[in-house]
């Protein structure tokens, strides 16, 4: 039963995420919509600073490790900014939408 109230959860805060991020990227001003995609980069740089490296690692398993972190905790990165780009591409096609209007009107 936890498993899945846990999931449920989960679930719940993703939506959200997902929510807030479309709503600040609808805001006229671009940057709002930057702040979310922001706190999960320096949360990935946290991350693989927070990488435990043994001495008995070679430079490439270090290297590996890193670079394999980093990727991994940038993909909701990846997504929000997805999320935003997709948002502004609307907000710019409706622009150029009025203003073809606006120019048909004169």
């Amino acid at each position: 039963m936890a498993i899945g109230a846990n999931l449920l959860i989960t679930l719940i805060i993703i939506a959200a995420v997902t929510w807030l991020q479309i709503f600040l990227s609808k805001k006229e001003s671009k940057w709002p919509g930057l702040v979310l995609p922001s706190i999960s980069f320096i949360y990935s740089l946290l991350t693989v600073l927070l990488i435990a490296v043994d001495d008995k690692m070679s430079a490439w398993e270090v290297f590996g490790l890193i670079a394999s972190t980093f990727f991994i905790a940038n993909i909701p990165t990846i997504i929000l900014l997805a999320v935003y780009w997709g948002c502004r591409e609307k907000i710019r096609q409706n622009k150029a939408l009025e203003k073809m209007n606006i120019q048909d009107l004169e």
